[in-house]
């Protein structure tokens, strides 16, 4: 029989902006929170990261000292059995056109470019809900997304860069629709400078252009805000996650 304590809660939200039931697990320390309330750590796909990252954070918050990871509650965004065609629709930009890459070898999806809609969710619903449950620090409060979620975190920073103020984008799709991400940069450099939000960034020294293409974004917008890119030598875009998400969650901290 398992006995396990189960240490976070699940709720099912449905979102009036996108038409979509998500699955929203949420861990909250068992410490009394700060006066400010906790730092908030938002993960995208949560379906498949929630339990990695709400490990991290609890574990190593337990000697906050040594690893500089402050007690934070951890909020993950999980689609259902449709998963993989529904983050294509929420986390892409709208686009008058999409391209794939040849190796999609002509097959697409469905939908396409919901991320507007995707983001007033977090933004109208889901944070206000999380905030009157739990007490947040709202001026403490992450995005994570790894792969087409790391884009999804990339197009926020660029469009609504002041809902978060750390941004942690593992292994992003800069490539997605022939790389649009690289003309949002370049319009984000030319309305913005000196910003207090900040950005970690990471990708695999085996994923070939994808960790091409991180540096290069790292390089340029590091020249606004502060910007900390991680090549984790030997993982590719599957190991990529486990591996660097210690150091992202103590970036989330240490660039307070």
């Amino acid at each position: 029989m398992n006995t396990a304590k189960v240490d976070y809660v699940t709720q099912q939200m449905t979102s009036k902006l996108t038409n979509y039931t998500y699955t929203i697990n949420i861990y909250v320390p068992e410490e009394e929170a700060p006066q400010d309330g906790f730092p908030v750590l938002y993960v995208l796909d949560g379906s498949s990261y929630f339990n990695l990252v709400k490990e991290a954070v609890r574990l190593q918050s337990r000697n906050a000292p040594k690893t500089g990871v402050l007690p934070a509650i951890v909020v993950g965004i999980g689609h259902g059995d449709d998963m993989r065609e529904r983050r294509f629709y929420d986390f892409t930009a709208p686009a008058e056109t999409y391209t794939y890459p040849a190796r999609f070898k002509g097959k697409g999806h469905e939908k396409l470019g919901g991320a507007v809609d995707f983001s007033g969710f977090i933004e109208e619903e889901l944070k206000p809900t999380i905030e009157a449950q739990y007490p947040v620090n709202k001026a403490q409060q992450a995005l994570f997304g790894h792969s087409l979620g790391g884009y999804f975190a990339l197009w926020q920073l660029f469009h609504h860069q002041s809902s978060f103020q750390r941004y942690l984008a593992i292994s992003p799709s800069i490539w997605w629709n022939e790389h649009e991400l690289v003309q949002c940069a370049s319009v984000f450099l030319n309305e913005h400078q000196d910003m207090n939000e900040t950005l970690f960034m990471s990708a695999g020294e085996f994923e070939t252009f994808m960790v091409d293409d991180a540096r290069q974004m790292a390089t340029v917008l590091e020249k606004i805000m502060n910007v900390d890119f991680y090549e984790a030598l030997n993982e590719n875009h599957a190991s990529i996650v486990p591996t660097v998400m210690s150091r992202a969650i103590r970036f989330m901290h240490t660039s307070q």
